[in-house]
């Protein structure tokens, strides 16, 4: 029998499950529809009825744990607390309940630190042992990982980069506050940056043809690549901004690696390049030289189910 974990990424639309080996080998996957579930308890039943179904499925395989990644959520509680795309309010002791119902041992931790278990298990990461994972998607997560261990701080909610200040009385963020480093450092800190630009300048620009709901950051980064100045003004900006939040950030853990993750790392060089520079002339001068920026080492497509199977197979090891 090869053993596995569930990896279970919850979202606010779907939870994606899947049978991870130690190898990171995905096995079997499922899926359930967060929303049909109004509360916790139901959601942890349909979900034990899914493992179930998946492992008669699947005869060569044990299942031994369950990791979940889940937004708003706390490692050192075992719960999702207060999030706000999940129709689950208040504070949910999700890993009591899941354990008492599978008697399966499980843990639980938000996207980006499961993202950096999973870099450190399966990713780009093995053998390394001080790094930082930046996700760069809608918003931008963060997991800090110091002497291998992943920073949680006394709430459990430490590492959230995402929203340091970097411009005083800046954008507004989701948050509530304002000039969060998400704000400018995400595919929708980039979006705004390109509106802001196509505002306030004449240069001609593809981005001009497309409909405020049609700019994407895939769209602006293949417009940069075809040598839009509005799309390239707009990446540089970013690279900046996102260099900034690396050279802050250095200043605390001195990571060997910064790796960036999610659909905005997609632009390749066109934002690598960028934020190497821009990170090693905004870094305090002791730390030049002391660390590289490098892409992810996960599959996008599985990153969330392999990050979460990593919460068990970390403890495994």
């Amino acid at each position: 029998m090869k053993e596995v974990v569930a990896g279970v990424d919850i979202g606010g639309t779907n939870t994606m499950i899947g049978f991870v080996d130690a190898d990171g080998v995905i096995h079997a996957e499922g899926r359930l529809s967060t929303p049909d579930y109004a509360f916790a308890d139901d959601f942890v039943i349909a979900l034990d009825a899914k493992l179930k179904e998946m492992v008669a499925e699947n005869s060569g395989l044990k299942l031994i744990g369950i990791g979940i990644g889940a937004p708003n959520a706390n490692f050192n509680k075992g719960t999702i607390e207060l999030a706000p795309n999940l129709r689950w309010k208040g504070i949910i002791p999700l890993v009591r309940i899941t354990e008492k119902l599978t008697g399966l041992k499980t843990r639980i931790t938000n996207d980006a630190n499961a993202a950096a278990l999973g870099e450190m298990i399966f990713g780009a990461a093995k053998g390394v042992k001080d790094f930082i994972i930046l996700t760069l998607g809608t918003g931008l997560g963060s997991g800090i990982v110091v002497d291998g261990e992943v920073v949680y701080g006394h709430t459990g909610f430490a590492g959230e980069l995402g929203h340091m200040t970097v411009v005083e009385g800046g954008r507004v963020c989701g948050c509530g506050r304002r000039g969060c480093l998400e704000t400018y450092a995400s595919a929708t800190g980039l979006v705004r940056t390109v509106l802001s630009l196509l505002s306030d300048r004449r240069d001609e620009s593809l981005l001009r043809e497309l409909r405020g709901s049609e700019i994407t950051s895939r769209r602006i980064a293949e417009a940069a690549a075809a040598g839009d100045i509005i799309a390239q003004e707009a990446l540089d900006q970013t690279a900046r901004m996102i260099a900034l939040g690396i050279a802050n950030s250095i200043i605390f853990s001195s990571p060997e690696v910064i790796y960036l993750f999610g659909g905005l790392a997609k632009a390749g060089d066109a934002l690598f390049v960028p934020v190497r520079k821009y990170a090693d002339e905004l870094v305090q001068p002791v730390f030049r030289g002391t660390f590289r920026v490098e892409p992810s080492g996960l599959p996008e497509a599985q990153a969330a189910i392999l990050g979460a199977s990593a919460l068990i197979w970390k403890e495994a090891r």
